[in-house]
């Protein structure tokens, strides 16, 4: 069942909608919810919305529970590809929890937390911008890694990331949620503008991975398909920036260890044909980030490492 969440009408007889898809089936009161499209580049979510509920509706007897799907909290933006509500020049998700007496856009956040308010668990997906690529993650606020790490190991995902609350997250959803006592989890992988299937059906996987856990899926889950997911807490992340502006040329992919002093890639000039810089490892560890758009300036992200002793 659709149902719309807001609605407000635009200038020229048009609506701006949020909605979202309810699968209910059981005698199950457990609730879960996926949230995407909250930037409109970032379209990793949009494919797995329809897988996980392509799953569940073929094995419909299996669901004890709510599902609920919201795949674009920012429909204007998935329309026009912009990362932002167009037009507003506003990141989405620098605005909750809202005001329902605001603005169009602080009403549209508002009525997206009281939607999701109550739910057993909120899974917030999120892609990577056009720069860089990212192994599929859980990004966890360490003030929250108590009640979440447990229930993000379930996920199926390569790494879990237990960060310090920058004050930039408190105007998040993720946030939001979590401080009304709604367990929520933020998850980003791949790249931006673009989907990544062998990425969706994992992380798919594991949603319905969780919901068992949660007592909401009944059905087997091959278990041949995970792997225990590489956690970092603390200071144990290093950040490769570029010393020097030009063109970050790698043939480098993420998800696997580096030893200290492997090129990453080179910095190079097209215009005198000299090598600007060799990027080097600063350490061992699990590369997790690795810059997937060529054009890099002084101080530009390049790669992100986690430590390993």
């Amino acid at each position: 069942m659709v149902k719309t969440i807001f609605e407000t009408s635009m200038p020229i007889d048009e609506k701006f909608s949020i909605k979202k898809h309810v699968i209910r089936h059981g005698n199950g009161k457990k609730r879960i919810c996926i949230v995407t499209g909250t930037h409109g580049d970032e379209l990793e979510g949009q494919y797995i919305c329809f897988q996980l509920q392509h799953d569940i509706k073929k094995e419909l007897e299996f669901l004890d529970g709510i599902v609920e799907v919201y795949p674009a909290l920012n429909p204007m933006g998935i329309d026009s590809i912009t990362r932002g509500i167009p037009n507003f020049d506003l990141d989405m998700n620098r605005i909750f929890p809202g005001d329902p007496d605001g603005t169009m856009a602080e009403q549209a956040a508002a009525a997206v937390v009281e939607d999701l308010k109550g739910a057993d668990l909120v899974i917030d997906i999120h892609s990577s911008n056009i720069f860089l690529r990212e192994v599929p993650q859980v990004r966890i606020s360490e003030y929250t890694a108590d009640k979440l790490v447990p229930l993000a190991r379930h996920l199926n995902l390569s790494f879990i990331w237990v960060h310090a609350a920058a004050t930039v997250l408190e105007s998040t959803l993720a946030h939001s949620l979590n401080s009304v006592g709604t367990p929520t989890l933020v998850v980003e992988l791949g790249v931006g503008m673009r989907i990544n299937h062998y990425y969706g059906r994992k992380l798919t996987l594991g949603i319905k991975n969780l919901m068992r856990e949660m007592g909401m899926w009944k059905g087997d889950i091959d278990m041949t398909e995970f792997s225990e997911p590489i956690l970092s807490v603390g200071d144990q992340v290093s950040f490769v920036n570029a010393p020097a502006s030009g063109i970050f040329s790698t043939e480098t992919r993420n998800n696997k260890i580096v030893e200290k002093g492997d090129s990453l890639g080179q910095i190079i000039s097209p215009l005198t044909g000299d090598v600007i810089k060799d990027i080097k490892s600063p350490c061992r560890g699990y590369l997790f980030t690795i810059r997937a758009y060529p054009v890099c300036y002084e101080g530009s992200l390049l790669a992100r490492i986690h430590r390993l002793k």
